[in-house]
């Protein structure tokens, strides 16, 4: 067997593989020999029809299976002894076939990108401040007293005010007409909230028990529903309900109430620390966000188009996981409006992953069994379970080579760091554009979220 191989680009690789002739010849006997015994024929019985009315019947078949023969048997050969790994299927483009002849095939596929150099050295990145201000802190603290809050009747009654839980019945016409699943019964609502229609919000504020009232507004034509875009409505309400919040007092027993406290001393500095890891994080995932930018800007390799189509999906996924998981409804619409934002991001995730590996193998960065244990012991930390069990679930070799992947990128993401200009505390974390968050759930220094699922 004769195998050629050509890169006819950054991406793009040939292989021509020739089959002599004699291994042509005995794959056809083979074919052959296996028609016969299988093969029906009217006159004849089974496996007693000759060659040459299996030929008249099944030849085209025949070539068929023999060309298929021989490339699932040669091709993976080929590749192996050439030391070629294609990303994608190959597309086989089969030459003319003589029973009597040697038989030539060309392959088509993606590869991986040769990288000799890359620019990573001296890179200039902003870290974003990981202080924690005590109003933060008091936020926090403040969130902690709505949780073990209890509602009650105002003593005496009073109209409703923001921060009342009311209770409502409700029904919603739609351009004039009843929208039957459009409404409900026994519906809570937080006045002040921000998650009540500003015009309902409004209308409800003010009102005393038992008030029934209408209210007009229109829907924006963003709107999630598509029965509601750009539409006007009119909401008939009947007050049920009205419930004012009783927060416990900022103190000892609120703490020890929360968790396994004494003080208030000890709360608040629980929450310091908490708050402390979260902008930790956040600064470690901005600064990663600028790594993966400034490796595109500096360095313009190319990338297979299928691991661009595929780290797409995947980020495309996660945005419907976590619009799902927020209650969000999300349309095919809303995901054509994010896609182009989103094949971008994944197209800069997929070079910067090209360009890290790169950069691993010329510092000669291995993962020891030593960074594998202290991984698993992470994600067991940050996932409440048992570490033997963590262990366990990752002996899958599949689940293995992720958290293998995760370790590898946190490791050259140290070591670019390390040579980066890095000026401390002075940027802010950029507020996110439609489809943005797709990057950052695939690009956080020390990402564990992908070893978790």
């Amino acid at each position: 067997m004769q195998v050629q191989v050509a890169r006819i680009s950054p991406v793009m690789m040939e292989v021509a593989v020739e089959v002599p002739a004699s291994d042509v010849k005995a794959e056809v006997e083979k074919v052959y020999s296996n028609l016969q015994k299988k093969a029906h024929v009217r006159g004849f019985r089974p496996g007693k029809a000759p060659r040459q009315v299996l030929a008249h019947l099944y030849g085209p078949q025949v070539v068929n299976d023999v060309v298929n023969a021989i490339v699932n048997e040669t091709l993976p050969k080929a590749l192996s002894d050439k030391n070629v790994q294609p990303i994608n299927q190959p597309q086989v483009e089969a030459g003319k076939f003589d029973q009597g002849a040697a038989f030539s095939y060309k392959a088509r596929f993606e590869v991986s990108p040769e990288i000799e150099e890359v620019s990573w050295e001296g890179l200039e990145l902003s870290r974003p401040s990981t202080d924690v201000k005590d109003d933060a802190v008091d936020e926090q603290l403040e969130m902690l007293r709505k949780q073990h809050s209890r509602l009650q009747a105002p003593e005496p009654a009073r109209p409703a005010k923001k921060g009342d839980v009311v209770t409502i019945d409700f029904t919603l016409d739609v351009d004039g007409k009843e929208m039957k699943e459009g409404g409900g019964n026994d519906v809570q609502l937080e006045l002040g909230s921000g998650g009540i229609v500003p015009e309902l919000e409004e209308g409800l504020t003010g009102k005393s028990l038992d008030a029934a009232f209408d209210v007009t507004t229109s829907f924006p034509a963003e709107h999630p529903r598509e029965e509601l875009k750009g539409k006007s409505a009119t909401f008939h309400v009947k007050l049920k309900d009205i419930k004012e919040r009783i927060l416990p007092a900022l103190d000892d027993e609120l703490a020890k109430d929360v968790g396994s406290f004494q003080t208030l001393v000890e709360l608040r500095a629980d929450v310091h620390t908490r708050l402390m890891k979260i902008m930790k994080d956040r600064s470690d995932t901005a600064l990663a966000e600028q790594i993966i930018e400034k490796l595109n800007e500096k360095n313009q390799t190319p990338v297979p188009p299928t691991l661009v189509e595929q780290q797409t999906r995947m980020m495309e996924m996660e945005l419907l996981q976590n619009a799902r998981r927020m209650g969000q409804r999300v349309t095919q619409e809303d995901m054509a409006k994010v896609h182009d934002q989103v094949h971008v991001d994944a197209e800069k995730k997929v070079r910067a992953g090209l360009l890290m590996a790169a950069i691993a193998k010329k510092l000669g960065i291995v993962i020891t069994d030593e960074d594998i244990q202290r991984g698993i012991s992470e994600l067991a930390q940050e996932t409440g379970k048992n570490v033997a069990k963590v262990r366990a679930e990752y002996n899958d070799p599949q689940r293995r080579q992720i958290l293998i992947g995760m370790l590898m990128e946190d490791k050259v993401l140290d070591a670019i760091e390390a040579k980066a200009k890095i000026t401390e505390g002075t940027a802010e974390p950029k507020e996110k554009k439609e489809g943005e968050e797709s990057q950052e759930s695939a690009t956080k220094a020390k990402k564990k979220s992908k070893a978790k699922e």
